[in-house]
């Protein structure tokens, strides 16, 4: 499990075209500290396995599926990326419960700056809008962040400059994929409720 604060602005130094998969080399001297073989790092909010980890970089293998549904596959050599190792039991939830799978992607349709934060406006695929409410959470390529404002077909969300100086999305432009992942929370309070409404049904 992940907490949405990104740890670091890493960096993509290889990628390998396995066919029906790839292998990315990734810099991350932050979440590569004490990194072992099978130990999980989200990368722009999916969560990879670390294959083999040495210095300050880690691989890991991403499957079709995974290249498919989420952005990774636009990555390239010199791509930058949010890195995040998963939170320890006992640790302050900065963010939100963020598991590292992600429901879908979305295009930065917009940005607006301003004298202290900037707005950005990000398209929202038709599943998932009914998870996104004002004032909830949403994960962005690994961010957790708070909704601004929510319709039916986009989002908006207000950066810090913080989040501006160390994530991706202080680099991104319109028209850029970005991976999103809703609350799990509300996912399973839809399921709960539709079970028990088919319960009563029969």
């Amino acid at each position: 499990m992940f907490t949405g604060i990104v740890e670091e602005l890493g960096e993509v130094t290889a990628v390998e075209d396995l066919g029906d998969a790839a292998r990315f080399r990734l810099r991350g001297p932050v979440v590569t500290e004490g990194a072992r073989h099978g130990d999980s790092i989200a990368v722009n909010g999916v969560c990879l396995t670390v294959v083999e980890h040495e210095g300050d970089e880690f691989t890991a293998d991403v499957m079709a599926e995974t290249l498919k549904r989420s952005s990774l596959g636009v990555l390239t050599t010199g791509s930058r990326v949010n890195l995040e190792r998963p939170t320890a039991v006992g640790a302050r939830l900065g963010g939100h419960i963020v598991q590292g799978h992600v429901d879908g992607t979305g295009t930065i349709l917009d940005r607006t700056p301003s004298e202290h934060w900037e707005i950005v406006k990000i398209s929202l695929p038709p599943d998932l809008a009914r998870y996104v409410v004002e004032k909830g959470s949403i994960t962005v390529d690994g961010i957790s962040l708070t909704v601004v404002e929510a319709g039916d077909e986009h989002f908006t969300v207000s950066l810090i400059p913080t989040t501006l100086a160390l994530t991706t999305l202080g680099l991104k432009q319109s028209g850029e994929p970005v991976n999103l992942e809703v609350d799990v929370v509300a996912k399973y309070v839809e399921r709960l409720l539709g079970d028990r409404a088919r319960g009563a049904g029969r």
